[in-house]
Parts: structure tokens; sequence; C-alpha cells
């Protein structure tokens, strides 16, 4: 992937709920803080005066992300060609991308960055606490994305383009045509689950060799169930993205969601088109309703892990992600709404 109304004191509304088994205790997990690093407003306060020290200074700063940030949308040579310096200083005197940058800096003030560094830090602490093997990121980075990318995840860094996430009602929205459905996760709330998943696609792929309906099923079904082990607290609607009427949908209709993918043998479907109408993003999953939420093969699939997960209490976190076996996770998971 290349590379929220407003909220003055951000307490981060993740809609929490009451701790759920999920929860672990992370007080004796020690790693180094991740304050909010903000590229977004050091970028734009490059002149042509000051380019080449702030160049090399920004360099040091953002580590690698700084030149990929640049190579993703800017310059594909990156921030040491001759050439960056024109592109960089023509993107941040954009009149419309300074006044992104305006509602970015108004809306994510220091003292939100700071609620949003600590989050972000706990959910570090969450993930070294599953994966005490695994590299964990030592910064995190926010910036302004020129709306090309919502998270990022490299060079040990996390990345937020926060331009992505200025409330379901931007004007920037209205002038990029972006559908509603869409929009609709584009606030403040949405920033860490998004942060997660795409942290954890990172970590794990789906380079599954049988490529059929049940292996995407189980791989995001796994995929979300991680995301909720690293925010436990966060109600579910926002941990997949759907609004609490297709969450209470799903809920409702469980039996027959469950009937529909197994039915047929449809789970062992291996045409992609109908994978795809099951997995994409979009309104709704024509294939079952106009009522039915999009990605509904992934709603069932961390239905499915949740069940798998609570038949087998002795599988860790670090072995459930692991698994490639989708049949042994889907036959274990004994899962029958």
């Amino acid at each position: 992937m290349p590379f929220s109304k407003y909220i003055l004191f951000f307490t981060f509304i993740l809609l929490i709920s009451c701790k759920n088994n999920l929860d672990v205790d992370i007080s004796n997990i020690e790693i180094k803080q991740l304050n909010a690093l903000s590229l977004n407003k050091d970028f734009f306060n490059l002149t042509n005066a000051n380019f080449i020290s702030k160049n090399k200074e920004y360099q040091l700063k953002y580590g690698p992300f700084y030149n990929n940030y640049v190579k993703s949308f800017l310059n594909p040579l990156g921030v040491n060609d001759s050439s960056s310096k024109d592109s960089i200083l023509h993107f941040i005197s954009d009149k419309t991308m300074q006044q992104a940058n305006n509602q970015v800096n108004l809306i994510y003030t220091n003292e939100v960055l700071n609620n949003l560094s600590n989050e972000v830090t706990n959910c570090v602490k969450r993930f070294k606490y599953h994966f005490k093997s695994k590299t964990i990121p030592n910064r995190f980075i926010t910036c302004t994305s020129g709306f090309n990318f919502y998270i990022a995840s490299s060079d040990s860094a996390l990345i937020t383009g926060l331009d992505m996430y200025l409330g379901d009602t931007s004007i920037f929205y209205k002038m990029l045509q972006l559908p509603d459905y869409q929009t609709r996760c584009m606030r403040q709330e949405y920033i860490l689950p998004d942060l997660m998943r795409g942290w954890i696609l990172t970590e794990f792929d789906n380079d599954n060799p049988i490529n059929n309906l049940l292996n995407h099923t189980i791989f995001y079904g796994k995929l979300y169930y991680a995301v909720n082990c690293m925010l436990p607290n966060v109600n579910d609607s926002l941990i997949i993205g759907y609004t609490q009427n297709q969450l209470n949908y799903c809920k409702k209709f469980e039996k027959n969601l469950w009937g529909y993918f197994a039915e047929k043998n449809r789970l062992y479907e291996n045409n992609m088109k109908t994978v795809q109408e099951l997995t994409t993003e979009g309104p709704f999953t024509a294939a079952i309703s106009k009522d039915c939420p999009p990605r509904i093969a992934m709603w069932v699939g961390w239905q499915i892990v949740k069940s798998y997960m609570k038949e087998n209490e002795n599988i860790t976190l670090e072995q459930l992600m692991n698994e490639k076996d989708a049949q042994k996770i889907l036959s274990k998971s004994k899962y029958r709404p």
C-alpha cells in the first residue's frame, strides 16, 4: 500500500466496553514510549532557504521512512535526488495541501497526539506480550499524506496519514468524491484499528498456496481476532469497520449467514470472482443482500476464529497466527451458530 467533527480534548473515543477475556496484563512489559513524531508539522516548515539543512535533519529524525514518504508520491528518486527539492516545495505550497495540513494540525493538537501515542504504546506492549520474538517498532510517525494512504508500517515505524482521518463530513473528501461507505470510517476512532490491522498484515502475510474462500475467510478471521487482542476494550464495530446497525444485522442473521457459506461447499470455492464478492469493500455484499455488510466473509471468519480460540484455550495468539491449516481451524472451532 502506498504508503476524523473536531474533538479538542481527545480521549480517543473507541466506544470502550467492559474488559473481556482478550485483555492481558502489560504492566511489566517494558518498551520505549512511542511519542508521536509529527512529520505533518515539520514537512510544511521547509523553505527554499532552509531546505538543505532541514532535509538532512529530517532524514535523521524520521529514519528510512522519510525517504520512502517522498518516493511514494512526490519523487520516485527520493530525497537525495536533485529534483526532490522542487517536488517537495511544490507539494507544500499547494493551497489545498496547506489547507488540509492546517486542518490536521487543528484537530490533532499536542494533547490529542499525546493520548494517541499512549494508546499506540499500549498496543505495542500487547504485541510484545503475545509475540515475544518479533521486532517491535521504535517510532510512531504522523504525516499529511496528500490523501494517498491511511497507515503504513515499515522500517521499525508505525505511520498514519492524519489527512485521512479528518471526519466523515470533511470538505476534502467531498472534493475527492469519496463514497459514504468509505468516508464513514475516516474518523479519529478508526486510527488505532486501522494501524493495528495494517501492522499485523505486514507481520503475517496471506501466503497460503490454497487460494479458496475458506483460506481467505480464516485468514481475515485471524487478522481481526489479533487486532482485537491489541485493542481488547474496543467495540467490534470499530475493529471491523461496520456501523452498529450492520453489526446488529450480522448477529441477528448469523445462523443464516453461516448457512450461506456452508451450503454447496461454498467455502471451498476457488473462483476469484466469488471470493472478491464476499471479501471486497463496498456499501454491502450484493451476493447476499443490500442489507448485508461488505466483506461478510471476514466477519464470519472472525466468528469462526473466536469459537476456535474458545474451544482450544491452550492455543496462544502466536500459534493461531502461525497456523496455516484453515480446515483445521474450522473443524476444531466447532462453530455452529
